[in-house]
């Protein structure tokens, strides 16, 4: 019986990245997002580049690394564009 794969395809924004190790002192998506993007509605982003169905980062005790994509001054409203 052959194996299932996931084939994952990075966004288009997700292009160029940096990682940092996150816990749960660090929150919830939105604080990273306001810290290392200037824009806390732009939590969506670390969520899906990092396949997170949540924003809480508190079942996280240790830390975990997290792909933090570049800044994007274009998303201004907080929603993934089409």
């Amino acid at each position: 019986m052959e194996e299932a794969r996931l084939i994952y395809s990075a966004p288009a924004w997700a292009t160029d990245m940096t990682t940092i190790h996150v816990t749960a002192t660090d929150r919830s998506l939105f604080h990273v997002a306001a810290a290392q993007l200037g824009d806390a509605t732009q939590w969506w982003r670390l969520a899906q580049l990092n396949g997170l169905a949540d924003s809480s980062l508190l079942p996280f005790p240790t830390p975990i690394p997290l792909k933090i994509p570049i800044a994007d001054s274009t998303l201004t409203d907080g929603l993934p564009s089409e």
